[in-house]
């Protein structure tokens, strides 16, 4: 008799964790990757996501043997400026100035890494306009707390909704995790999801 496969979120995000949830994917573990995301000299946005969500699948691989690992990373660029994770209100505003009334990419890197030590990796690239934004919209979400910590200095689940004029590609990926690829890679690797 084979030991049911286990399946660890290489992420503290509670954001990645409902939506695998929204799929019906419970991790047996939650295990965040501890690694320096500093973007690597004249790297792009797209290959910034993708390195980081292979690292973190790789480097929580190695603490959790036996069991397949999700990871994911999300860059928020406009051209081939990489946005930071807002660290505080001041980037939030600084973010949020530069967002408003423009389009931007996010790029999120989804990596499954399986117990046999097989690899796999997408990256999922959507575009998101934002509304010319007034000061009073920018303190109003200064106020309510919720862009420190994220890429590009706002939550799309959250009040930040209220400035999308449109969005296209994955929301789930601008969220944080892409649900269809990280189902797709999963399978492929031989979990099924469901």
């Amino acid at each position: 008799m084979t030991a049911p496969k286990r399946l660890v979120l290489a992420s503290a995000s509670p954001r990645r964790l409902d939506l695998l949830k929204q799929i019906g994917i419970l991790p047996d573990a939650v295990d965040a990757a501890e690694l320096d995301e500093t973007p690597l000299a004249d790297e792009t946005p797209r290959r910034l996501a993708l390195r980081l969500a292979m690292a973190k699948a790789l480097d929580v691989a190695a603490r959790q043997p036996g069991a397949y690992v999700v990871a994911a990373d999300t860059v928020v660029a406009v051209g081939r400026r990489i946005m930071p994770k807002a660290a505080d209100e001041a980037q939030v505003r600084d973010c949020l100035k530069l967002l408003s009334g423009r389009a931007h990419r996010v790029f999120t890197g989804v990596a499954v890494a399986a117990p046999d030590g097989r690899t796999a990796s997408r990256l999922v690239e959507s575009r998101v306009h934002f509304k010319r934004l007034s000061q009073a919209e920018v303190d109003a979400y200064l106020a309510c707390g919720e862009g420190v910590g994220k890429a590009g200095g706002y939550a799309v689940q959250g009040r930040a909704a209220a400035m999308v004029i449109s969005l296209q590609g994955s929301y789930s990926g601008i969220v944080g995790l892409p649900l269809y690829e990280t189902s797709s890679l999963l399978t492929g690797l031989g979990m099924s999801p469901s």
